[in-house]
């Protein structure tokens, strides 16, 4: 697997796992709609909104930060896998999408920044 496909795993597994503590349940990472796919798809701590999840790491943020990468492109794209999980899963609940950053690196000795920004952005307004 290629670096930047093992340093996107990792920070995919650092954001489950800051969920979890904050209070999610998370019901899917990784879930694809033939090439869309959704990082994680999680229910909020009030149980009472589906939250999907788009997880952005790097290394550093010299040159730019994580969260630029969530352009209007990206977004759409994750509108229409989100659109196709809850008619495929008969979701019956809020929806919200958020952006959790992760910069640093597995073998760093320093702790990786999380960031996440809850409500980052609303596909139906990109189209």
């Amino acid at each position: 697997m290629a670096q930047h496909n093992d340093t996107g795993k990792w920070g995919e597994e650092l954001a489950a796992d800051y969920l979890w503590k904050k209070g999610y349940t998370i019901r899917d990472t990784n879930w694809r709609c033939g090439h869309r796919d959704l990082d994680i798809v999680a229910l909020d701590e009030d149980l009472r909104t589906l939250v999907f999840v788009e997880v952005k790491t790097r290394t550093s943020d010299y040159f730019t930060r994580p969260e630029e990468a969530v352009n209007r492109e990206k977004i759409r794209s994750i509108g229409l896998a989100a659109n196709a999980y809850v008619k495929q899963n008969r979701i019956m609940k809020e929806l919200r999408f958020d952006i959790i950053t992760v910069i640093g690196s597995e073998d760093s000795d320093r702790e990786p920044i999380i960031e996440h920004w809850a409500d980052a952005f609303n596909p139906m307004l990109v189209y």
